[in-house]
């Protein structure tokens, strides 16, 4: 569950340059042993040029973060059929709840003694309609 008296920093606004946003990404809350996907190799996982994944993380679709200056996205956000089935609406249902992708991504992050692990682990298992059941009793 998330601590909503300690909310984090909300995600950082794309600039616009020349109309065009710039690719979003958050602060990293993450622990450094969780493995990141920079953005070209998210790209060749699910088989799309990397324009496309910008457009994905503007959508709202993915979130990103920064670490050591690169932007990249959380290897377990995929599994071998590309974004993990579940992920785009549960961080619909969480952003629309008010969380920040900070919260989103310590919530997903966080062991969860009722969960096969973390949430996010949780959502490649039969246990994905849970989390996602959870997400929005937390969000309303």
């Amino acid at each position: 569950m998330i601590d909503r008296s300690q909310r984090g920093h909300p995600s950082t606004e794309p600039d616009t340059v020349a109309g065009v946003s710039a690719i979003p990404y958050t602060d990293d809350v993450l622990d450094p042993s969780v493995s990141l996907l920079q953005l070209p190799d998210v790209a060749k996982v699910l088989g799309l040029v990397v324009t496309r994944v910008h457009q994905m993380l503007r959508d709202g679709e993915l979130i990103a973060i920064r670490r050591d200056g690169i932007i990249s996205v959380p290897e377990d956000f995929f599994s071998d059929d590309g974004v993990v089935r579940m992920l785009p609406g549960l961080l619909s249902v969480l952003r629309d709840g008010g969380y920040t992708d900070v919260e989103i991504l310590r919530w997903l992050f966080t062991e969860d003694d009722t969960l096969p692990g973390t949430p996010v682990a949780a959502l490649h298992t039969d246990s994905a309609r849970e989390v996602v059941r959870r997400a929005q009793a937390m969000a309303f």
